[in-house]
């Protein structure tokens, strides 16, 4: 079954035979909607997943149904704004607001320890201005093959085709929200420079040597920013591409259980 989208029925049948099934949630912040599934007692200490684009909270669909992990975590996971849930179709294209409308999450934590984010691709900058932004409701970051380096970002001629009105038409409308908050990000992640270095708690970065959606010198581009700053763990995992939560969640999840270990 497809990761990637998913829809209520095919979510039900997914946990049909679990013990425990996710719970969903919404909220609004300045008029926005926003949606999460979570699963695990609230008083445990929080896993916050966030996906890449496009994509929706069920790309972790499977660290949910992993007893192993909600006996001992709230293990959450959001949409994005603009995909799945939070209003799907509606773009935000700042960095800076997509953390902004996620910190409500953080704030549901009523574990002691502060909650480790988890970041995949897009997800990977927006744990980072989580981070940067919330330093008090943040306690670890696990940054998965993250787009975090300006210069490291390439739109293709494609995605400048995409935005024509013509050809967004034609689009599925989560490759549409994808392409425009695409675009802007090396911006996005310009505006971030300056505050890597107020980020002083561990950090993970998991990244495969043969990515080619994400490039490897991202983890280069975090022990710069962050190697004099914070405890910091770059993994790089020979012949792997961009998609590691799905060919190697192992490696999530021995992060996972080294935060909740410490």
């Amino acid at each position: 079954m497809s990761k990637f989208v998913m829809n209520d029925k095919q979510i039900a049948d997914y946990f049909a035979t679990s013990a425990q099934k996710p719970t969903y949630h919404t909220y609004e912040v300045n008029g926005r909607k926003m949606h999460y599934a979570a699963i695990g007692n609230d008083t445990l200490p929080m896993v916050l997943f966030v996906h890449g684009s496009p994509g929706a909270w069920y790309a972790f669909i499977s660290f949910l149904r992993d007893s192993n992990l909600y006996d001992k975590a709230r293990i959450v996971a959001v949409d994005r704004p603009g995909f799945g849930k939070s209003d799907d179709g509606k773009v935000v294209i700042s960095v800076q607001e997509q953390a902004a409308l996620i910190k409500p999450i953080l704030e549901t934590n009523k574990s002691k320890k502060m909650p480790l984010l988890v970041g995949h691709s897009y997800g990977g900058p927006v744990i980072g201005r989580l981070a940067m932004d919330y330093p008090s409701l943040v306690g670890e970051l696990l940054i998965v093959a993250g787009s975090i380096d300006p210069d490291l970002e390439d739109n293709k001629w494609y995605r400048y085709v995409g935005k024509s009105f013509l050809v967004r038409a034609l689009l599925p409308k989560a490759l549409d929200v994808s392409n425009r908050e695409i675009i802007p990000l090396r911006e996005q992640l310009q505006l971030m420079l300056p505050l890597w270095k107020n980020i002083k708690i561990p950090v993970t970065v998991l990244q495969g040597e043969q990515d080619d959606l994400v490039p490897p010198m991202n983890a280069a581009f975090a022990k710069k920013m962050l190697g004099d700053t914070t405890i910091l763990k770059i993994i790089m995992i020979p012949n792997m591409n961009h998609f590691i939560p799905w060919r190697r969640p192992d490696l999530i999840t021995d992060a996972i259980k080294r935060y909740l270990n410490k």
